[in-house]
C-alpha cells in the first residue's frame, strides 16, 4: 500500500514498542488518528550497548524506512525492554535514520507504554508476558512500581523463554534417561519441528546461536502440544502460577485493583489464563486484553510534539 501525500501543517508523531521478540511502531496524526503501523525484529536496549548495536542499528533502520513512506515524525517516543542508564545512547540509533535531532526522541520503559495502553494512571495491574515476564502498577501520580522483569536467566517465570526453556529441559532430560523417548512425545516433536531436527546439534544450534527471541518463540510448540501432552499442560499450567504470583506480589503491595493479562505468550493457550485467575485472591477480576504499547508510545510523541524541543545533550553510552 502506498502512503498518502501529506500537507506539511500535518505534524506525526511515531511509538515504538521494543521487546525481545518483535518491535512494532506506529504513527499517529495530529488528530490521534493511527495513520501507518508495522513491526520489524525485537531487540532490547541492552543488546544495543554491545556486538549487538550493529543489528539493532539494522533494524532501526529499517523501522525508519517503513516509516518515512508515510511521513517524517516531529517527536518520537519509544517503550524499550532492559532500558537502563546505558540506554539513552539509543537516541541517537532512532534518531539519525529518521532525520531528526535526539532531542526529537525520548525513551521510556516498554512496560510503562503497555500499562498506558490499557489502563488509567492507579487503575488496575498489568501482568506481561511476552519473551519475558513482569508485572507493573503505575500509581496515580505517575510513580511505575513493578514485581519480576529480572530478566530470562535470573527469573521471568512465565514467559516465552521460561515457557520454551523448561520444555527443552524437559525433554532432554527425559532423552538422557531414556534415549528416543522424544520419538513417543507430542512435545518433543513439536520441539523438534521447530528447531530443524531430533538431534542435540539442531538444539544446541536453535538455544545458542539464537536470540532469547528465538527461544521464545519456541514457546509456540508447547501451547501446540499441549492438547496431545500431559507434560505440555503441565508446563502451561506452571505459567500461570508464576504470573499469578507477580499479580499477587502487587496485589500484596497495594491493594485490590483488577488485573489485565497481556502480551504474546499470554495468549499461547487458554491454560495460562485460567491457572492465572485461578491463583488471584477471591473478588480480583482478571481479564485477558491485547496490548498496543506503540500506540500509547505514539500518544505519548503527539503530546510531546505540542512543545518546544527541550535543549539537551545526546547521554553517552
Amino acid at each position: 500500500m502506498s502512503a498518502p501525500p501529506r500537507a506539511p501543517e500535518s505534524p506525526l508523531a511515531l511509538g515504538i514498542d521494543a521487546g525481545g521478540t518483535e518491535t512494532r511502531w506506529a504513527l499517529a496524526g495530529p488528530g490521534g488518528e493511527f495513520v501507518a503501523e508495522g513491526a520489524v525484529g525485537g531487540f532490547s536496549a541492552v543488546e544495543a550497548q554491545g556486538p549487538g548495536q550493529a543489528r539493532v542499528a539494522q533494524l532501526l533502520a529499517a523501522l525508519a524506512q517503513a516509516v518515512l513512506a508515510w511521513g517524517r515524525p516531529v517527536r518520537v517516543h519509544a517503550g524499550l525492554t532492559g532500558l537502563g542508564a546505558a540506554g539513552q545512547g539509543l537516541t541517537r540509533l532512532i534518531a539519525e535514520p529518521l532525520g531528526l535531532p535526539i532531542e526529537a526522541v525520548t525513551l521510556g520503559s516498554d512496560i510503562e507504554t503497555a500499562y498506558l495502553d490499557l489502563f488509567a494512571p492507579g487503575e488496575g495491574y498489568l501482568v506481561y508476558a511476552g519473551t519475558g515476564s513482569v508485572a507493573a502498577f503505575l500509581d496515580a501520580d505517575g510513580n511505575l512500581h513493578r514485581a519480576g522483569g529480572r530478566g530470562v536467566i535470573i527469573d521471568d517465570g512465565g514467559g516465552g523463554f521460561w515457557i520454551a526453556r523448561e520444555a527443552l529441559r524437559q525433554v532432554w532430560r527425559a532423552e538422557d534417561e531414556r534415549p528416543g523417548s522424544g520419538a513417543e512425545s507430542p512435545l518433543a516433536q513439536e520441539l523438534f519441528a521447530l528447531v530443524g531436527g531430533a538431534d542435540w546439534d539442531h538444539t544446541r544450534q536453535a538455544v545458542y546461536g539464537g536470540t532469547r527471541g528465538d527461544i521464545g518463540r519456541l514457546a509456540l510448540a508447547v501451547a501446540k502440544a499441549a492438547d496431545r501432552d500431559p507434560a505440555a499442560q503441565a508446563i502451561l499450567a506452571a505459567a500461570g502460577r508464576e504470573l499469578a504470583r507477580l499479580a499477587g506480589a502487587l496485589l500484596d503491595r497495594y491493594g485490590p485493583r483488577p488485573v489485565a493479562l497481556s502480551g504474546r505468550a499470554a495468549s499461547l493457550h487458554p491454560l495460562i489464563a485460567a491457572t492465572l485467575a485461578e491463583g488471584l485472591p477471591p473478588g480480583i477480576t482478571m481479564a485477558v486484553r491485547t496490548g498496543h504499547g506503540e500506540h500509547a508510545a505514539a500518544r505519548i510523541a503527539l503530546a510531546a510534539a505540542a512543545k518546544p524541543l527541550p535543549s539537551i545533550q545526546d547521554p553517552q553510552p
